[in-house]
């Protein structure tokens, strides 16, 4: 089954509950929080004050995406704003070790766990700890801006992680954020992306629901 997560810094933020509230009635199961510090990534986004408010005002799963360095630091402080998915960037950690501590945090807080790579790192890189994870995030553009165009080779990835999933019987979701529309949606879902993060394709739709039902085919 295909899980949408559209991507809030798509949407209006001066009107973030209506937004929300838009794609959960439109069916979407997931919203996808992109948390950029200017650091690991060349861009801000917001932080916990907005999840805390928006977390408030609806019951919508909320897909942390954490684009910050040293991300162990704030776990437990996103996980009490309202995370239910915290999911961090192999490259904003030194080392091996300080993943599989920050997974364990997001575990002891109650949370499901999951791990990103970016457009030039391995998805190799991530089979260490696929038996902790609940999700993997491909990144296909280069983190940090919405609007960029869809990196093919990230379908080869997809494939990996779906056929190392499927021969060690692992559980693990496989999420895709960037670059995702119309035209790349099927051949995405059949290299084995089960969770789909879209940005203008949804919130940007003249009918958001017309666009989930495309989107999910």
């Amino acid at each position: 089954m295909i899980i949408l997560s559209p991507s809030l810094l798509a949407s209006d933020f001066a009107n973030l509950e209506s937004e929300i509230k838009k794609v959960y009635d439109a069916g979407c199961e997931y919203l996808h929080l992109d948390i950029m510090d200017g650091v690991f990534v060349n861009n801000i986004s917001f932080g916990l004050p907005v999840i805390s408010s928006i977390r408030k005002v609806c019951d919508i799963i909320f897909d942390v995406h954490l684009m910050i360095a040293r991300p162990a630091r704030y776990i437990k402080e996103f996980a009490e704003a309202g995370a239910d998915i915290i999911n961090f960037h192999v490259e904003a950690c030194e080392s091996n070790g300080e993943i599989y501590a920050a997974l364990d945090l997001i575990k002891a807080c109650g949370k499901k766990c999951a791990l990103t790579i970016k457009p030039g790192t391995p998805a190799e890189t991530l089979a260490p700890f696929l038996d902790k994870l609940n999700m993997t995030l491909v990144m296909s553009v280069e983190p940090g801006f919405g609007g960029q165009k869809f990196i093919e080779n990230s379908l080869e990835k997809i494939k990996y992680l779906h056929e190392i999933k499927h021969a060690n019987n692992y559980k693990f979701d496989i999420e895709i954020d960037g670059g995702v529309n119309f035209e790349n949606i099927a051949r995405i879902k059949q290299a084995g992306a089960n969770i789909i993060v879209a940005g203008s394709s949804i919130f940007g739709a003249p009918d958001v629901k017309s666009a989930v039902n495309a989107l999910r085919g």
